[in-house]
């Protein structure tokens, strides 16, 4: 056996000594090793590959590009170089890098130069996959970049408006009007809104009320959601994954009078005289707001 085979041999035993590592969430033995593995055969692009994807979940972005820049050039054909490529180049706002990745992978994109600002539809997104995750809504503005359209929980960290970084790879999916929308994991927050979540607890005597509060929200900048019917915790496994039959149920049609409300308020301002008008216009309600 020559000496290069015989060191292609030993890259591969160490590439598969530093897959088990990282399985085993020893990350940075991995990159050691995988790195010991590069040195004995610089072509094996799975390599740099894996190094760049433990990087991305590192959110280490500039190193992350390195790797998948080097992984890409070995193998022009592996797609998921490619895309984790346009990721990190995203993340870093190389526009130019990204632009080029996506251009790779036959995506579309308006425009020649700078931010991606387009229309990739809505999809729903997990925040903070890894802890108490939370899937909301919101509308796509590049193959991983979207702009938040539900109000999530304060505690999550994101909230109405913000632009965030997600994965390009989709964990799950959820159905809405017999339609399927893939779920895909938050990486990081992009950009931050205007917005600022707030909790109103109030008391409605009747559904009318709450068209009277939607139309008056309607003419100012902020928005407010019914967590009362439109937020269901799932299970570990629903959530990674699609809900099972008990999660789709649809809550009683028996009307609550008790109900929490998301509220996004835009730019700090007083939303109060919203909330005094509607108690004036639609009698008996009350509220309890909280920051």
């Amino acid at each position: 056996m020559n000496v290069l085979n015989l060191n292609h041999r030993k890259a591969q035993k160490l590439h598969k000594q530093a897959e088990a590592l990282s399985d085993a969430g020893q990350d940075e033995q991995a990159i050691e090793l995988y790195l010991q593995a590069i040195e004995l055969n610089p072509e094996k692009s799975e390599s740099y590959y894996n190094i760049g994807l433990i990087h991305k979940y590192q959110n280490r972005w500039q190193q992350s590009l390195d790797f998948n820049q080097k992984a890409y050039a070995l193998a022009p054909d592996d797609e998921a170089s490619r895309w984790n490529l346009a990721i990190a180049a995203t993340a870093l706002r190389k526009w130019d890098i990204a632009r080029s990745a996506w251009k790779d992978n036959g995506i579309k994109l308006t425009g020649e130069a700078g931010p991606i600002e387009d229309n990739f539809g809505m999809t729903p997104l997990r925040l903070n996959p890894n802890e108490n995750a939370e899937v909301v809504w919101a509308h796509r503005i590049d193959p991983v970049r979207a702009r938040i359209q539900s109000i999530p929980y304060a505690e999550s960290g994101f909230k109405f408006g913000d632009i965030v970084l997600h994965d390009g790879a989709s964990v799950g999916s959820r159905e809405v009007d017999g339609r399927q929308y893939q779920v895909f994991n938050v990486l990081e927050l992009f950009e931050s809104s205007n917005y600022q979540t707030m909790i109103v607890n109030v008391m409605i005597t009747k559904e009318q009320d709450l068209e009277t509060l939607e139309a008056l929200f309607s003419s100012t900048k902020h928005d407010w959601e019914d967590w009362t019917t439109n937020t269901t915790s799932l299970c570990k496994q629903c959530s990674e994954g699609t809900p099972h039959d008990h999660h789709d149920q649809h809550l009683q049609d028996t009307w609550q009078p008790k109900r929490t409300l998301g509220v996004a308020v835009y730019d700090a301002q007083d939303i109060m005289p919203i909330f005094q008008q509607w108690q004036q216009m639609c009698v008996g309600t009350m509220l309890c707001l909280t920051n």
